[in-house]
């Protein structure tokens, strides 16, 4: 992937949240000029900086520089990388950072990474002196366009992903588009499933401009930008009008309750599947069960997972290495998502591309059949 042009325009989103408001930048070279994005819109002079050990060699010396040039006073925390690290064990230290840096009311905590920095950090940053001001700076596309807006933080549990958190937004955005080209194909490939997933939430001609143009998104400039800022706006829309998920925002977790099932029976392994990779199944899983519900056509279905697959995205179970557990082990995972109102389980279905729809009380044994079906095993 090539970087994005100089010339790139900048592009800003606006969450509105009445007096929470908050500002997305996207664009290159937003790591560089951090610090003075952050003093136009804090009076803070602390920061605690964390990231984790992949992002760390790359991005952590230019924004620690940028913050020391403002004269913001930062301390960095580095952890572990990988899914793993969405836990109890580096919640603790994260906090403890926070707390030692002495945070106050308009210092703030900085989250310099993919999503599970970001859903980490913020964690923290909301129970941490019961709430601290939180800034997002997300180095991975999947971060940029899906985890690092709208508020929703925590860390996974045995029983599942993403099970304990709080609702808690950032003050400020940074989605710096040049620090994608560092990422590896199959993390940007990942990335991309939850920008196509806008798509198919309710923007059938977005859906159709990614099909024709997701080659000039993979190679960055202007493409790629106004994949992000679209992505980015309609999440936006989506956290403004119904910000603790009591309806519409729940539209944003198609595929995932498929996709956070398929990660919890691989352990959360990301050799094995990525959060991305997940969705992107689920995806088409969903499709596929709109269709066997007699919601939709069998070819909106096929023609999700041409697209998908043909980004190099995995689209079926049997495209996960190793074996998975029997199909009533993936029901339990689903049984325990957050998803789950009154033990009903609750779906994101669709009547066609772009037409997807909160599906309440989907029968159980329709859903066990259909994963019998799809099994590899």
């Amino acid at each position: 992937m090539t970087s994005a042009s100089p010339s790139a325009a900048k592009r800003t989103v606006r969450v509105d949240l009445g007096d929470r408001s908050y500002d997305i930048l996207i664009g290159p070279g937003l790591i560089a000029t951090a610090a003075g994005e952050i003093a136009a819109r804090l009076k803070g002079r602390r920061m605690a900086v964390i990231t984790d050990e992949h992002v760390a060699p790359l991005y952590l010396e230019p924004l620690m520089a940028s913050l020391k040039a403002k004269e913001i006073e930062a301390v960095s925390l580095v952890l572990p990388a990988g899914e793993r690290t969405k836990s109890f064990e580096h919640l603790i230290p994260v906090c403890d950072t926070i707390l030692g840096a002495r945070i106050e009311r308009n210092d703030a905590v900085i989250a310099l990474g993919g999503g599970v920095i970001g859903d980490l950090t913020g964690f923290a940053a909301g129970i941490a002196r019961r709430g601290s001001r939180f800034i997002q700076i997300p180095t991975s596309l999947l971060a940029q366009v899906d985890s690092s807006v709208g508020g929703k933080t925590g860390i996974n549990s045995p029983h599942g992903k993403n099970l304990i958190g709080v609702f808690h937004q950032p003050d400020l955005v940074l989605a710096d588009t040049d620090v994608l080209d560092t990422l590896s194909p199959r993390e940007f490939r990942a990335g991309y499933a939850e920008v196509a997933k806008y798509g198919l939430i309710d923007k059938p001609d977005f859906f159709a401009w990614l099909e024709k143009n997701w080659q000039a998104v993979f190679a960055g400039g202007e493409a790629r930008i106004e994949a992000i800022a679209i992505s980015c706006q309609a999440k936006a829309d989506v956290v403004a009008a119904d910000e603790r998920e009591n309806g519409l925002r729940a539209l944003l977790n198609l595929g995932h309750t498929f996709g956070h099932a398929l990660e919890a029976a691989t352990q959360y392994d990301g050799s094995r599947l990525v959060h991305g990779e997940g969705v992107a199944i689920g995806m088409v899983l969903a499709h596929q069960f709109s269709a066997r519900m007699n919601l939709a056509s069998p070819d909106d279905a096929t023609r999700v997972e041409a697209h998908l697959k043909a980004v190099g995205l995995p689209t079926r179970m049997n495209d996960i290495p190793g074996a998975l557990p029997p199909a009533e082990k993936l029901m339990d995972a689903i049984a325990q998502d957050k998803k789950v109102k009154g033990g009903k389980l609750t779906f994101i279905l669709t009547r066609g591309i772009g037409q997807s729809f909160v599906a309440n009380d989907v029968p159980a044994n329709e859903v066990l059949r259909f994963l019998e079906e799809k099994h590899p095993g």
